[in-house]
């Protein structure tokens, strides 16, 4: 009899729970990786209701009263219930992933732009731990890592099987510790061993510099909560300043994306009409959102040529913003097709402090092209340069951390301060990008699809 009602009450616990977990979410959405979450006075709504299997909740409750009374270790039934959480998420995409109540306060700091850690965005590729891209100035990108990495151990631990909310877990740290990455690269003989110096990762999203006196280039790191308003600000100081203004560079290579938000108001910049993105979900009504561009704004900063730059460490929210500009006709897209990082993730908040981060939908471009597992192909497609005979990648890289260090990276120096001859030369999809809007219109852009 103690069995049985012990058995309800947590079929009881289970469903006020497991609730949550199921109630339509009325909100924004946001690309999904580890830093995706922007809060403000969402509401739950219940979704249709749906009959309960009674019959596996006992069961389940059952398997939890044996695993608290009879395994070889103390285990609280909070703890059971969590994992058998996170295990049922685990087993949906590699993206969905169940956040304990100390996980989703991370979460939200880390959209603040100040987090500790190694500055690295990772997701699961193939069941692979991989590298989407090491973020700029931060340890990861000084140590070495490359966008592609795949990461087979964590301290020690082998990473196969590990869901991303656990090896973010592992990767972050205090100040000042030490994480050790065991690394396998295409061209390493085995796999190598990273050590890294976590540290606070304060993130600069938007940096600026000027071209021939008359082109601006502005490079996006991610997408914060100030992005929009940083991007606008260096666009007021470009046309203010460079007369006459000739165009715009715009540089998402590297950038892992960030919050939906953002990607829609950074395209909105540059447009004065029609579809930036839309979703499509199993619930129409829910899931299935459209995002246009706002009609009746200043149009500043919408009638200049502009060029956007793309890799495949471009992901998410900066794929919404390269596939809004290329098939709006606004922008000549050059580089290497994107990451492929499309689908959304809804941050549902639970009872308890916790939260579900859960795949609810995919992003399509306005002419219906998805991101997901596709990416973002450029018009125009330029390569980074060759490794020169006798040189190393780990020597360039080891170059280009001392011009860092010297304040010489190419967006270390003041932002009204113009590119050299000799950095062009070093980058020659930036080049590529310079002499595109030198030479404007490009016959590229008049053979673009139009799309409303």
């Amino acid at each position: 009899m103690a069995m049985v009602t012990k058995n309800r009450t947590l079929i009881s616990i289970l469903a006020a729970l497991l609730v949550p977990a199921v109630l339509g979410f009325s909100g924004d959405f946001y690309p999904g990786h580890t830093q995706t979450l922007r809060l403000k006075g969402q509401v739950l709504e219940p979704a249709e209701e749906r009959p309960r299997d009674d019959e596996s909740l006992k069961v389940f409750a059952q398997v939890i009263d044996l695993i608290e009374q009879n395994y070889v270790e103390p285990k609280t039934g909070k703890d059971i219930i969590y994992g058998a959480i996170e295990g049922a998420v685990s087993t949906l995409d590699p993206h969905s992933s169940f956040l304990t109540p100390e996980e989703f306060r991370e979460l939200q700091i880390e959209t603040k732009g100040r987090f500790s850690g190694i500055g690295i965005e990772i997701t699961l590729k193939d069941r692979i731990l991989t590298v989407v891209s090491p973020i700029e100035g931060t340890p990861a990108f000084r140590g070495g890592l490359m966008a592609g990495d795949q990461i087979v151990k964590i301290n020690g631990k082998p990473t196969r099987n590990m869901t991303l909310t656990e090896a973010v877990r592992l990767i972050r740290g205090p100040q000042g510790s030490k994480v050790t990455l065991t690394i396998n690269r295409q061209g390493f003989p085995q796999p190598k061993d990273f050590v890294i110096v976590r540290e606070i990762i304060p993130i600069r999203s938007v940096k600026a510099r000027v071209i021939d006196g008359s082109i601006g280039y502005i490079r996006l790191a991610n997408f914060q909560d100030q992005t929009s308003e940083d991007l606008r600000n260096y666009l007021q100081k470009m046309r203010q300043r460079l007369k006459p203004f000739k165009g715009l560079i715009l540089d998402l290579r590297n950038d892992p994306g960030g919050l939906l938000e953002q990607a829609v108001q950074v395209a909105d910049e540059f447009l004065s009409h029609g579809l930036i993105v839309y979703t499509q979900g199993r619930s129409p009504k829910e899931q299935s959102m459209h995002f246009y561009a706002r009609p009746g704004q200043e149009g500043e900063f919408r009638n200049f040529p502009m060029v956007v730059l793309i890799n495949e460490g471009s992901a998410s929210a900066s794929e919404i913003v390269a596939g809004a500009l290329k098939d709006r006709k606004r922008a000549v897209v050059v580089g290497t097709k994107s990451f492929g990082k499309g689908s959304v993730q809804t941050i549902i908040p639970l009872e308890d402090g916790s939260a579900l981060r859960l795949t609810t939908a995919l992003y399509y471009t306005p002419s219906g092209q998805t991101i997901h597992e596709k990416g973002i192909i450029p018009d125009i497609t330029v390569k980074d340069p060759e490794i020169p005979d006798g040189k190393s990648l780990q020597v360039l890289r080891d170059e280009a951390l001392e011009r860092h260090m010297r304040k010489e990276g190419l967006t270390d120096k003041p932002w009204n301060q113009p590119l050299t001859k000799q950095e062009l030369e070093r980058d020659p999809v930036l080049a590529e990008g310079v002499e595109i809007i030198r030479n404007w219109p490009p016959p590229t852009l008049a053979k673009q699809p139009s799309s409303s």
